[in-house]
């Protein structure tokens, strides 16, 4: 069932509709909350809510993939998250409310069309919400706005640490293009896929385990990653007697790797503990990767750059060490598959799904045998498991979306 078939059912009248596309990072894997460069697309699958205005300020939503009704009114969110799945709508109303006012609220049935887990569904929500609330309340947001207060969203009121590159490529992505965006100053284009490149599709292979970002390991690393960068920039002051700065923030709740130049994690990372020498190791190779697979997208060239995201893939098992047994497996397989141009973790990588560049010609073959290898290591996941074939597509400002 549609969810605009649900609220016709609760609610007896026509609703009006929103969509916001989930996304996939090719490459800039765990570094955008340091201010690293990402590669991304938006997928023709996505959140889609059907809504109605309701005159009172209240909000009153239900999904069709979770449990429990949410219900606030917008002028007094509650201050603190009740641990659903509606702190991301509180999160969203406190972040709009502090800049805009919202007198009107909305009633409505929201869902994804995929499973939740690392094609970054929870600021698809978000954002999805964000348009349907605003257009109520005759608020025009630009794009950078659906950005910034979807991040402010996520990062303050749920609590995890997480960089824009969720909200800006379902934002700013449009199909047939890669975003290419520096998380550092904002700054992105959107480069078309040469004619000469060879078509291709983008698999989507769920583990059958879904995470959260705010109880994984997730802002645990993201902590490693500031704290590597504050040691390496204390380091590099001490022993350099001064003669090192940074263009902005010497505190530690400034700090960024980013920030740190990489000759100097050369010069001082050897005094790091191993676990955070690891973290910088992704870091500045993702950076290298990054900017290598931009080369090799314009150039056409989708061999090489599936390459490099099988390499971005194996550095996050050895050196981000986000990986999980379900998720390895995955990889391992995609990884030696006749078709599969490149794969690795989607999102945070402890539990959710890998993502693959695929020959289209063999879609269905790459299905049939990933799903046959990985229930035969893992069979109590038998119905859980789903895989999809995804096409690229334009960020929230255009996108339609395929209804399921």
């Amino acid at each position: 069932m549609y969810c605009e078939d649900r609220f016709r059912e609760i609610y007896n009248r026509e609703p009006e509709t929103s969509f916001c596309p989930y996304r996939v990072c090719p490459l800039g894997a765990h570094i955008d909350h340091q201010y690293g460069p990402i590669l991304g697309f938006a997928l023709d699958y996505g959140v889609h809510m059907a809504y109605g205005v309701k005159n009172n300020g209240i909000i009153e939503l239900q999904s069709m993939n979770f449990p429990k009704r949410v219900q606030f009114h917008v002028a007094s969110v509650p201050e603190t998250k009740e641990g659903d799945w509606g702190d991301y709508l509180r999160g969203a109303t406190k972040a709009i409310g502090e800049k805009y006012k919202l007198t009107k609220g909305l009633c409505g049935v929201i869902r994804g069309a995929l499973p939740s887990g690392g094609i970054s569904s929870s600021a698809a929500v978000t954002i999805c919400f964000m348009k349907a609330l605003c257009k109520v309340n005759d608020i025009e947001l630009s794009d950078s706005e659906y950005i910034y207060l979807a991040k402010k969203a996520e990062n303050e009121y749920v609590g995890v640490a997480s960089g824009k590159l969720d909200q800006s490529c379902e934002t700013l992505c449009r199909k047939d293009n890669i975003l290419y965006m520096d998380s550092k100053d904002d700054s992105y284009k959107n480069i078309p896929a040469p004619a000469t490149m060879k078509p291709f599709k983008i698999g989507i292979f769920f583990s059958g385990l879904e995470r959260n970002l705010a109880t994984s390991a997730y802002n645990n690393r993201v902590d490693e990653c500031k704290a590597s960068a504050f040691a390496l920039y204390s380091y590099a002051v001490t022993d350099r007697r001064g003669d090192y700065d940074l263009d902005a923030g010497q505190k530690f709740k400034d700090m960024l790797l980013r920030l740190i130049p990489e000759e100097i994690y050369k010069e001082f990372g050897v005094r790091l503990p191993t676990s955070w020498q690891k973290r910088c190791n992704h870091f500045y190779s993702e950076m290298h990767r990054v900017e290598k697979g931009i080369e090799c997208w314009q150039n056409g060239d989708i061999e090489a750059f599936g390459r490099l995201i099988n390499e971005s893939g194996m550095s996050s098992i050895v050196n981000y060490e986000c990986g999980s047994p379900w998720l390895i497996k995955l990889y391992d397989i995609l990884s030696k598959l006749d078709g599969v141009y490149g794969t690795r973790f989607s999102g945070a990588g402890f539990k959710g799904c890998c993502m693959a560049l695929i020959d289209p010609n063999k879609a269905e073959e790459i299905k049939e045998i990933v799903e046959r290898e990985y229930l035969k290591e893992f069979p109590s996941l038998k119905g859980k498991y789903k895989a999809y074939i995804c096409s690229t597509a334009d960020g929230v400002g255009k996108a339609e979306g395929e209804r399921f």
